[in-house]
């Protein structure tokens, strides 16, 4: 998958970002920490039509933390894809993975 392709894949309601994205190959996104908010390689720039949907909260501390120390410079739609609970009201939600990542 190239930097600039898109993909459509399929989630059930309670997975997170990151699990999604790591079962269906994802490049870019490992989840070194299993989704503990531990080590940013889950990092994603959330689409701004997005950011301020129900179901997309603000980072917490410990989050925005591991946003700072990220590999790819942080932005204000940064955030953690394990700390993304997707549910119905999140279909269709559009992420983007950082470039170097």
């Amino acid at each position: 998958m190239g930097p600039d392709e898109n993909r459509e894949v399929p989630f059930e309601e309670g997975e997170t970002v990151m699990r999604v994205a790591v079962e269906n190959g994802i490049d870019g996104i490992t989840g070194d920490c299993g989704g503990g908010c531990a080590c940013a390689t889950c990092h994603v720039y959330i689409d701004e039509a997005w950011i301020d949907r129900v179901g997309v909260p603000e980072p917490d501390s410990t989050e925005a933390c591991m946003i700072e120390v990220a590999p790819a410079d942080p932005k204000p739609t940064s955030r953690l894809g394990c700390q993304i609970v997707l549910n119905a009201a999140l279909d269709g939600l559009v992420v983007e993975v950082p470039e170097g990542q």
